[in-house]
């Protein structure tokens, strides 16, 4: 495999100019990020098996100057997100950063704590529980508030209280309505491909050096733990809806449909401040992650913004997140909540102008410019999600994929126009030839699309692999986006031959446990081979005996279908079963012995289960993403 290697001077020469135009000498952020410091993480988390799970001194690195391989804005965020340890917000707020790509926030009431979102993994959540306890005392969790429905803010959640404290009454799980459903479909319906994905996203298979994984903006990375989950025992649906647990009051405000689908915003007037979750962050978030999802709302975002500015900008002193550190002071707390709503509100409103003029994505994104308190206010960097993929994340929205060309309505699929493009260009070697000529001048945009054609034409074709790879390495060393970065070097790490699939997983067995029965039925659905089940014709009824339910599955003309309605006429086969064990049918397989271990009874005939079972194609968790 091929080393890394070092900037060019295109790229030296854009980093030096960078550091010319934006603030370096405002100091305020790492003055916050180092606030209420009580002890830093001293000790990587480490899973049964030895294997470390997580281990932010791998960035330690980030203590010297910028190199000419890192973008200067990228480099003084990664910095900051790079500050861990448990810190004191205001007495009585704790928060453990740096423990995972996500915070987690604990709130101390008469006798115990309420923690407020549990990172990703159940080791990190543990290790971060660990960690407030051996500096704040042995405190029950009274409750658990998970502020929306993305993993890194739920998955840890057994690392806290166990399933048998919920199921007893004495902790309480608050959630946003909805949160079962947006959990557990965003991962599991599209789960490989987003897992496949977010490997590139958030480079946690990059080394972590001044050439590798440097952070994801939002935070370092992901933690590679085991993935919980559980069911609230209170969905909030309503803003204005107070809770008292332990002496400690909640205002909760609802924000669906702004950084995640089902998501709230928490007051907490006894401490004067605001938990803003994933909505008011130290960066531009995304309107449409890299690692794919519905395309966001920025201007309800905005409003609802707004809303949290006039319910509680009168009287907070502190808004701390779900990510990054805190802010304090009102004026200060206010102004950052504005620039923020600003900021979502400016991309929509001028995205739209544009598009009703006629400019298609890729051309706003080029034209849009912010306003100058916008450009220059560091919280509103694109680190995370970024002015380009956001618009054209606007323009999907509104308009979808097609931009009303013609000649983008019928295109040939990558490999099809890939071979024709090189043809144009004289074969392969001209092909790559010219991609070498673009990299040489700096122009690594065209050189990435030239030798992306090559490389998808004739993927074993090393030039154009290493071209490809050297092409990517530069606009990776570019990139003020973390996520950009991340995305450019893991492609490099691929075509360089170290092929690293997907380190985390969110399709974990406590995220399809928690599928309703016509949820794991649509599953199995998008597993089904169309084609290869055209002429089956089969009918399972799954019957639950502790709810009383009765469902038919019908496989026929290639789609599998359900119904709770009663059906005519007997199915080929009977499932019998109660609901918490239905899951099996994800977890175990659709084979009579898996079944069987389940606790599962089968009744008419079994084929059907085989025949079932033959047409479905499961995703695969190391499909190519930057060769064919």
């Amino acid at each position: 495999m091929t080393s890394s290697r070092g900037a060019t001077d295109a790229i030296a020469q854009q980093q030096r100019r960078l550091v010319e135009t934006l603030p370096f000498s405002d100091t305020r952020d790492f003055e916050d990020a180092r606030r209420g410091l009580v002890v830093p993480i001293e000790e990587p988390v480490v899973a049964e098996d030895g294997t470390v799970l997580w281990d932010n001194s791998t960035y330690d690195f980030l203590e010297g100057q910028c190199p000419d391989t890192v973008n200067p804005s990228l480099w003084r965020q990664s910095q900051l997100a790079a500050i861990d340890g448990l810190f004191e917000v205001v007495p009585g707020i704790y928060q453990v950063r740096g423990m995972d790509l996500s915070n987690t926030t604990l709130v101390e009431g008469d006798e115990g704590v309420i923690v407020f979102d549990t990172l990703l993994s159940v080791e990190t959540g543990a290790a971060a529980l660990a960690l407030y306890r051996k500096h704040r005392g042995d405190r029950p969790v009274k409750a658990v508030v998970i502020t929306h429905s993305h993993a890194d803010h739920f998955g840890g959640i057994k690392g806290f209280v166990s399933q048998e404290e919920v199921d007893a009454g004495r902790v309480r799980v608050f959630a946003p309505e909805g949160f079962v459903e947006h959990a557990v479909s965003e991962n599991v319906f599209a789960g490989t491909a987003m897992n496949r994905r977010a490997a590139y996203m958030y480079g946690a298979a990059l080394p972590r050096t001044p050439h590798g994984g440097v952070g994801a903006g939002l935070g370092q990375t992901i933690s590679t733990g085991t993935v919980s989950l559980m069911v609230p025992t209170d969905l909030v649906t309503t803003t204005g809806h107070e809770e008292t647990v332990d002496g400690v009051r909640m205002v909760f405000q609802m924000a669906p449909d702004t950084e995640a689908p089902s998501e709230f915003l928490i007051y907490l007037p006894n401490f004067k401040a605001l938990c803003a979750a994933e909505d008011a962050t130290h960066n531009l978030h995304n309107l449409l992650t890299l690692r794919g999802a519905v395309v966001r709302d920025p201007n309800g975002w905005a409003k609802y913004l707004t809303e949290t500015i006039d319910l509680f900008g009168a009287d907070v002193e502190v808004v701390f997140a779900s990510h990054h550190w805190p802010t304090w002071g009102n004026e200060r707390a206010v102004e950052f909540l504005s620039l923020q709503r600003d900021l979502y509100a400016y991309l929509h409103d001028q995205t739209l102008r544009m598009l009703n003029q006629g400019l298609v994505g890729p051309e706003i994104a080029e034209e849009i410019q912010l306003p100058p308190a916008l450009e220059n206010a560091w919280s509103t960097r694109g680190y995370y999600g970024s002015v380009s993929h956001n618009v054209k994340a606007i323009y999907q929205r509104y308009l979808g994929w097609f931009d009303g060309n013609p000649a983008h309505l019928w295109e040939h699929p990558p490999v099809e126009r890939a071979t024709r493009y090189v043809d144009l260009a004289g074969g392969i070697d001209a092909a790559v030839a010219a991609a070498r000529a673009a990299f040489d001048s700096g122009d690594y945009r065209w050189a990435a699309e030239i030798a992306n054609h090559a490389v998808f034409a004739e993927p074993e074709n090393g030039p154009a692999r290493e071209v490809l790879a050297d092409t990517y390495e530069q606009l990776g060393y570019g990139s003020e986006n973390g996520t950009w970065r991340d995305f450019f070097l893991s492609g490099v790490t691929e075509l360089r031959g170290a092929q690293f699939g997907t380190p985390t997983e969110t399709t974990a067995p406590d995220v399809i446990a928690q599928l309703s029965p016509s949820m794991l039925f649509d599953a199995i659905a998008i597993q089904v081979n169309g084609p290869a089940a055209w002429d089956e014709d089969l009918s399972i009824d799954v019957v639950l005996t502790d709810t009383d339910e009765r469902y038919r599955i019908r496989l026929a003309n290639g789609v599998l279908t359900h119904s709770g309605r009663p059906q005519r006429g007997d199915a080929d086969a009977t499932l019998t079963t109660t609901r918490r064990a239905l899951p099996a049918l994800a977890l175990g397989g659709l084979s009579a012995e898996g079944l069987a271990d389940a606790g599962i009874r089968l009744d008419g005939d079994a084929s059907v289960l085989g025949r079932l079972t033959a047409v479905l194609d499961p995703g695969d968790k190391d499909f190519a993403i930057v060769t064919p």
